[in-house]
């Protein structure tokens, strides 16, 4: 096993666009959830002497955890997973939440990966997402991580904001590649059920700015990044070449990794899994010494035909068809002949010599392009 996922889910200040699982950090057992992440930790990984590619920690706000949480945190990672400087480790981070002790805290548990929620640089549009953090928090966590000795830094754009116009979304771009990083991440907003923003969706009272101005949002992002030297190599992620994150590559390459914490998913030996979500619910079981399995699904080997399908077409040199043959036994230009016969008449999809691609055209429409990849084993 290559890597490992960890899920913290407290959070300060809830979001308006989230849906992830998380939880108002205040009066909540935080202690008592430390302590049944390390054990959770240890109960799967004892038999697993393989050293970890990467390790990410994300939530949640993991940041949110004092400084003694953090301590507890770090040390129970360093005790039950085996890793090495090699290891790609990541830490989620707010702006503004990672005060100098924390970042020393973090730097000398062996984390070299920072990434940071920042979303956008225009202070109104972060308070009508519900965002605590304003710009010039993010300035000043930029240059404490960097002072503390981290150079390998992210951060996250959203586009498509409520409100927001395509000028702004081109002054944070700029703002952001102002700082010098590494790797920048760009999404659009997407409105899930049981948030702030899907209620106000609901009743007529969100101001997004549609489709046609979204697209050109993304095209923007993505001519800038390339104008400025960043490596497309995903969707929504660039990066200097090198720089890439191989955390997130492992998903994207369909390859199995470990999922701790409440609500966090896993694929192992075959299996995807996932954890019960409420803390209670999460922690009962880590008590009486069983794992918090709420659902495991084996997948078959058509799904991870499927998988491996719509997962690398996120990839911009997309799935390798010899890779695919060596893995499965099945030519994916055959088994998928439909598909990619016709996204390459619609001028979505491109194949070479060993691989089949998504066009910048498919970029702007790959969700409809990895659906139509679900559910075809009917052959």
């Amino acid at each position: 096993m290559k890597s490992a996922y960890i899920h913290i889910p407290f959070c300060h200040h809830i979001c308006h666009y989230c849906d992830f699982n998380k939880v108002f950090m205040k009066g909540q057992p935080v202690d008592d959830y430390l302590d049944a992440l390390a054990k959770e930790m240890e109960l799967t990984v004892k038999h697993d002497q393989h050293v970890l590619d990467t390790i990410f920690v994300g939530g949640g706000t993991p940041t949110a955890l004092d400084e003694r949480q953090l301590g507890k945190l770090v040390k129970s990672i360093q005790a039950k997973l085996n890793f090495n400087k090699n290891t790609e480790y990541t830490f989620e981070a707010n702006p503004g939440d990672l005060s100098k002790e924390k970042l020393a805290i973090l730097k000398d548990a062996g984390v070299n990966r920072l990434s940071f929620g920042v979303q956008t640089f225009n202070d109104e549009l972060l308070k009508k997402i519900g965002r605590s953090h304003r710009a010039r928090d993010v300035f000043e966590s930029i240059e404490n991580a960097k002072a503390a000795g981290f150079d390998n830094i992210s951060i996250d754009l959203i586009y498509s904001l409520p409100g927001q116009t395509k000028a702004d979304f081109i002054e944070s771009i700029e703002t952001a590649l102002s700082l010098g990083l590494v790797h920048y991440s760009g999404y659009s907003l997407i409105i899930e059920p049981k948030t702030v923003f899907y209620n106000l969706m609901q009743k007529g009272k969100l101001p997004i700015p549609g489709e046609d101005a979204e697209a050109e949002m993304y095209e923007t992002l993505m001519d800038h990044m390339e104008t400025n030297g960043f490596h497309q190599y995903e969707i929504s992620n660039f990066a200097v070449p090198g720089y890439e994150s191989r955390h997130n590559l492992t998903y994207w390459n369909n390859e199995e990794y470990y999922g701790f914490g409440a609500g966090a998913h896993s694929y192992v030996k075959g299996m995807r899994q996932s954890n019960y979500g409420p803390l209670k619910k999460y922690m009962e079981p880590i008590d009486r010494g069983e794992l918090p399995l709420m659902d495991v699904h084996k997948v078959t080997l058509e799904e991870q035909m499927e998988e491996e399908m719509f997962l690398g077409l996120r990839k911009t040199k997309g799935v390798s068809i010899r890779h695919f043959e060596e893995k499965f036994g099945r030519n994916p230009m055959q088994f998928f002949d439909g598909q990619i016969e016709d996204w390459t008449r619609k001028g979505l999809l491109e194949t070479d010599d060993d691989r089949i691609f998504l066009t910048r055209q498919g970029r702007m429409l790959g969700n409809e392009v990895f659906q139509s990849f679900i559910g075809v084993s009917n052959h």
